[in-house]
């Protein structure tokens, strides 16, 4: 068994590079050689001590990679193909998966999510991807690794808080911050047919990018109140749907607010804190509001999916991509990540 680095979590407020054994793999798994990966704010999350995982666990769940080895039980697949893996690896059998929460897998809240959270994730050498024939998926030679590193996670979460809020043609939608999956909520709600989109956000980058995503009005929170400017543009009727994708009360509650009733409230974030449902916000419980949360849907049709989507033209996310660094360097990537300097969106970590 050969060895490789890794970015494995040492302690709260420490991630560094350590050598690990390169995975063993079982007959249903495959073995990638990460050509390109990322660091996701959940990470973030993990580095703080926010989210608890193992010491010494592998962090990272975006991987691009070659595959290298095959376990026997696989078919479809050959070593040396490109491939990608969501973020959310189901097992495609047990209930949660047959039920069509794969997100779930295993009956678990966020069940699905292994990769850097129950096993050792993509900021390595080498990665081992558990039930390959249900979670890989080819990238065609015609793209490359950046246009589809969004795939795996925050694409697949920001289109999901549009189809989970059920966008439909015509609708006003408002996004509560323009970090990456806000970004892919507003080019989401922009595919699924939404003809008005506002967003919320106050860094200069972040808004030139929301505008390019598809973002109609852009209200900069720092110069006013978006929930009264938000009702002001809508004539006092509110948003069909308010996506939800930074995770604090504050945005939480403004979505609420800006929801007409019978809108629905589509939350992206990863909540840290108490949440709590202000009585006149939530209108009694009385407005008909439907309140709905998504984990990044994953599997190999999923990716399929949104591989698709990127080679059609039809949004480029590749942009997203601000800052790149090798994997020896991930030390000062989290640094600029976690402090959100120089205009960062993405990284791209490359082994």
């Amino acid at each position: 068994m050969g060895m490789m680095k890794a970015a494995i979590f040492v302690e709260p407020n420490r991630i560094e590079i350590a050598d690990k054994p390169i995975p063993d793999i079982g007959p249903t798994d495959a073995l990638l050689r990460i050509t390109t990966t990322t660091i996701c704010g959940t990470d973030i999350h993990i580095l703080k001590g926010e989210y608890p995982v193992e010491r010494g666990l592998t962090i990272g769940h975006e991987p691009v990679g070659i595959i290298v080895a095959l376990g026997s039980a696989i078919t479809g697949f050959h070593e040396g193909e490109r491939v990608i893996a969501g973020a959310i690896t189901p097992c495609g059998q047990c209930f949660s998966c047959l039920d069509g929460h794969s997100a779930q897998c295993g009956g678990e809240a966020a069940g699905g999510w292994r990769f850097g959270n129950t096993i050792d994730g993509a900021q390595a050498e080498y990665l081992r991807v558990p039930d390959a024939m249900a979670n890989l998926a080819r990238v065609p030679e015609t793209l490359s690794d950046e246009q589809v590193l969004m795939c795996p996670d925050i694409m697949s979460t920001g289109f999901a808080g549009a189809e989970s809020g059920k966008i439909r043609i015509g609708d006003t939608v408002a996004i509560f911050a323009q970090g990456p999956i806000g970004l892919c909520a507003t080019a989401g709600a922009k595919l699924s047919g939404a003809t008005r989109i506002i967003t919320v956000e106050t860094v200069p980058e972040r808004i030139a990018m929301s505008r390019a995503m598809g973002a109609d009005t852009v209200i900069d929170f720092k110069a006013e109140d978006p929930v009264e400017r938000i009702m002001e543009l809508t004539a006092g009727r509110g948003v069909d749907v308010a996506i939800e994708a930074l995770g604090t009360q504050q945005t939480f509650e403004a979505c609420l607010r800006v929801a007409r009733p019978g809108g629905t409230v589509s939350s992206l974030g990863v909540y840290s804190g108490k949440l709590s449902l202000p009585l006149d916000a939530f209108a009694a419980g009385l407005g008909d509001h439907r309140i709905v949360t998504t984990l990044c849907p994953g599997g190999k049709e999923r990716m399929r999916r949104l591989i698709e989507v990127v080679g059609s033209g039809r949004v480029d996310l590749k942009p997203l991509v601000t800052h790149r660094f090798s994997l020896e360097n991930i030390g000062a990537a989290y640094d600029l990540f976690a402090d959100q300097r120089d205009g960062v969106l993405k990284i791209a970590i490359t082994p």
